[in-house]
């Protein structure tokens, strides 16, 4: 899902963070590529707000909302956590392994 305008997020934080039909889990990308945790869109949310009004190109702007299908060693940019995965490996990897 796109995201251009304020209401755009607010409309993908509706939709929720797992994609319907299916319950695949959802992340947010910002303008930068870095990837955010819904829970982190969420709890940001009045960053998000302001860099998407003004175009702000400060870490904060969520272009897109996008389902994570395989990659397990996805990472929320602002937490650190491992963001879940439709079809990746059921273990969670270590932050810094090559695993």
């Amino acid at each position: 899902m796109k995201i251009e305008t304020i209401s755009d997020f607010r409309k993908a934080v509706r939709h929720g963070p797992y994609a319907w039909p299916g319950g695949y889990p959802c992340y947010f990308i910002t303008s930068d590529g870095a990837a955010l945790s819904f829970d982190a869109a969420v709890s940001e949310r009045r960053n998000i707000l302001s860099s998407i009004a003004s175009k702000a190109s400060d870490g904060w702007r969520v272009v897109a909302l996008e389902v994570n299908w395989e990659d397990s060693y996805l990472y929320c940019d602002h937490t650190g956590k491992v963001i879940e995965c439709a079809y990746g490996s059921d273990e969670s990897p270590e932050p810094g392994s090559d695993d």
